[in-house]
Formats: structure tokens, C-alpha cells, sequence
């Protein structure tokens, strides 16, 4: 079963009730993704999308006939932000769903909560806490982005299991849903730790100043640089 989840495994209340959920999370990030932007990262969202688009179509093999995808969420937030990541990741599930039938209309607020909402959150919160137990520098922050999207792909698998629980239309026991939805998803996210890091790594390295994650470490070292007495 993937966190991806296409139409007709949820019952059409628990449906709703994520829909419900992935339109206040939508309505939300448009407001705060105007304090992330500006005319300089502005652009990079655009590109987080066009990237997180085409990997999600490309599926990797994880085993016993199982394979994987790129969430995106934790990649999102590192480099545009939480809010403008939640955004990034609901416009590439509308276009897969839309034009690609990839996920289903009907799934759509589910994969928009378990994607955009948890992916992308529990990435960030992720991202913030090793961020501050690591060394304030730039090359600090691929391995927080890294842990962040570790972590936050059996997440999402997990709260796909608890929504199971409620609305699943298939005669499995959570159980075994549990176990195979955060046994597979672990190990799909080694895979999105992997290229979540590479990514924000090749970034950092030549443009830290466009990664979102990296602005209070770029800000703690500009203001210890600064002279003594100089004035902001």
C-alpha cells in the first residue's frame, strides 16, 4: 500500500475529513509563503516543483516487488520554506491527479494531507531540531535536510495507517498495515534522505543564500563577522 494512495481505499467520510484538512493547510501556506518568498526564491519554488514532479514519476525498487518514489516534503521545506513547501507539494499532487490520473481526485486531500501537510511539517520540525544541535554552518544543513526527509516518509506512512484504521474499505488488519506501510517506508526513506541531501547539498554549495533552511545559520554568521560596536 503507498502513501500515494489512489481512490477507493478510504471511504468517502475520511475523504472528506482530509479534504477538509488539505484545504485549511492550503489556505494557510498561502499566507505564510508570502513571509518565505521574494523576488529572489521565488523562482526556486517553481523549480522545487518541476523536480518533485518529475520524481515522483520515477519509482525505485526497494524490494520483494515493492518500489518507492520521492515524497518531497522535507526536500520542499529546506529549500522554499514549510508554508511555500506545502504549496509546492499540493500543486504537483492537483497536476499528477489532474493529468495524469496519479493518485485520483478523490484521494487528492488525503495525499495533500499525507504529503504536503505531514511530509512537509514533520520534515521541517525535523529539519529545525538537528539544525540546532549541529554546528552553525552551511555545511550543516544537507544532513538536517537529510534526517528531516528520513523521518518524515514512515511519518506519513504511519498516519496513512491511523486513517486505515477509521476509513479503510480493504479487509486487513491495521496490523499488518502498520507493519508493512512503516517497514517498506523506512527503507523508501533512505532513499529520499539520499537524494534529499544531495539536492539541498548541490545548493547550499552554490547559492546557500536562496536555501530557506539556511538563512539563520547565514544570519548568525554575518552577525559574527560584523565588528564589535558596527550597527545592523
Amino acid at each position: 500500500m503507498p502513501v500515494h494512495v489512489p481512490d477507493g481505499f478510504l471511504n468517502a467520510p475520511t475523504s472528506v475529513a482530509t479534504g477538509l484538512v488539505a484545504v485549511a493547510a492550503v489556505g494557510l501556506a498561502l499566507r505564510g509563503a508570502r513571509r518565505e518568498l521574494d523576488d529572489r526564491t521565488a523562482p526556486l519554488a517553481g523549480l522545487v516543483a518541476a523536480f518533485v514532479f518529475a520524481t515522483q514519476m520515477v519509482n525505485f525498487p526497494v524490494g520483494a516487488g515493492t518500489s518507492g518514489h520521492l515524497l518531497g516534503g522535507a526536500l520542499a521545506a529546506a529549500l522554499v520554506g514549510p508554508w511555500t513547501g506545502v504549496l509546492v507539494i499540493s500543486v504537483v499532487l492537483l497536476v499528477q491527479a489532474l493529468l495524469f490520473a496519479d493518485g485520483g481526485l478523490t484521494a487528492l486531500g488525503t495525499n495533500i494531507t499525507l504529503m504536503g501537510v505531514v511530509g512537509v511539517g514533520v520534515g521541517w520540525l525535523v529539519i529545525v531540531g538537528v539544525r540546532a544541535v549541529l554546528p552553525k554552518r552551511v555545511a550543516s544543513i544537507p544532513i538536517a535536510a537529510a534526517v528531516g526527509a528520513l523521518v518524515s516518509v514512515p511519518a506519513a506512512a504511519t498516519v496513512f495507517t491511523l486513517l486505515f484504521a477509521v476509513g479503510g474499505v480493504a479487509d486487513v488488519s491495521t496490523g499488518t498495515v502498520l507493519a508493512a506501510m512503516v517497514g517498506w517506508h523506512t527503507v523508501i526513506g533512505v532513499g529520499e534522505a539520499l537524494i534529499t541531501g544531495l539536492v539541498v547539498g548541490s545548493v547550499v554549495a552554490t547559492r546557500p543564500d536562496l536555501v530557506y533552511a539556511a538563512r539563520p545559520v547565514l544570519s548568525a554568521s554575518t552577525l559574527e563577522l560584523r565588528p564589535r560596536g558596527a550597527r545592523a
